[in-house]
């Protein structure tokens, strides 16, 4: 008989393994997985977690608690980014993770249910580098772990008849409890603390007191701006460590393009925003437009 529980699902695997073989060949190729592997087995056990099975270059884990699973991902990334014997053409090896928790079938030393499913999906979800949860984990973190994480998308899986909000998890080691005693003892200089945004006659500031601002066609965003390529939530942009950031969650993507004439693309993703420009929202700015965003950071 199987038993009923709520668990952390997670899997990680090798980015690119296939291009690896070719590059390195089989036996070197192998090693590298092996090394990936013992990573991710080591820091499941290590954060309370239980190695379920190993699938290739994929690993399958399951924990008790969210913020578990989070730990283990996060030590995953730092060991495998940072070993010296997991370098390619002076590239590091990458891996990638998703998690969901939830509640699952144990039977016979394995586990099932939608739960396993989406977090399959989160995983096929991230990129290289990557950790990416869903809403259900994130509201059992710890207030540590959720200051953590950002929303960066709302998907359809397959197999489900709703969308799905995805997370993710910034694991760099760059966190506020190992940088303040570093930037404690830095000369402050001046700092990004205003971000002015300016579309048809309207203008709204990003600072402390207003940290994200919501911007697509739908009426209840922050800026809300009609056309036919820009999607109902299209883009927030939140302060981040003292940064401006986009994050793009549309079909069609955001150009910014700045006063010097720089461009950017993203979709999907993340950039920071400096100095001056125009923000697009599914096509290139042109200035006049009544669907351009102006936008200006202050530094005072």
């Amino acid at each position: 008989m199987g038993k009923d529980i709520e668990l952390a699902i997670l899997f990680a695997d090798v980015v690119g393994s296939t291009r690896l073989y070719e590059l390195m060949g089989d036996l070197r190729a192998r090693d590298m997985v092996s090394i990936c592997i013992d990573c991710m087995r080591s820091a499941t056990e290590q954060h309370h977690g239980t190695v379920i099975k190993t699938m290739g270059d994929e690993v399958m884990a399951t924990f008790p608690s969210a913020d578990d699973a989070l730990n283990a991902a996060a030590q995953m990334q730092q060991q495998i980014s940072g070993h010296p014997q997991l370098r390619v053409e002076g590239q590091a090896v990458a891996i990638r993770v998703g998690c969901h928790f939830g509640p699952v079938v144990l039977e016979a030393r394995d586990v099932f249910g939608a739960t396993v499913h989406t977090a399959n999906r989160m995983t096929s979800q991230a990129k290289a580098g990557q950790i990416i949860t869903t809403a259900a984990t994130v509201e059992r973190l710890s207030p540590e772990w959720r200051a953590s994480v950002r929303q960066i998308d709302v998907a359809m899986l397959k197999g489900q008849g709703s969308e799905v909000t995805l997370y993710e998890a910034l694991w760099q080691t760059e966190d506020v409890t190992s940088m303040v005693p570093a930037i404690a003892m830095q000369p402050r200089g001046p700092r990004t603390r205003r971000l002015r945004l300016m579309y048809l006659d309207r203008e709204i500031c990003l600072d402390e007191a207003r940290p994200n601002v919501a911007i697509g066609r739908a009426e209840d965003n922050d800026v809300v701006i009609k056309g036919n390529l820009i999607s109902r939530i299209h883009a927030r942009i939140e302060i981040n460590r003292n940064k401006f950031v986009l994050i793009d969650q549309s079909t069609n993507g955001t150009f910014v393009q700045t006063k010097d004439g720089e461009e950017s693309f993203v979709r999907r993703d993340s950039l920071q925003i400096k100095g001056e420009g125009m923000i697009g929202l599914g096509r290139l700015p042109e200035g006049g437009s009544p669907q351009t965003i102006r936008f200006i950071c202050e530094e005072f």
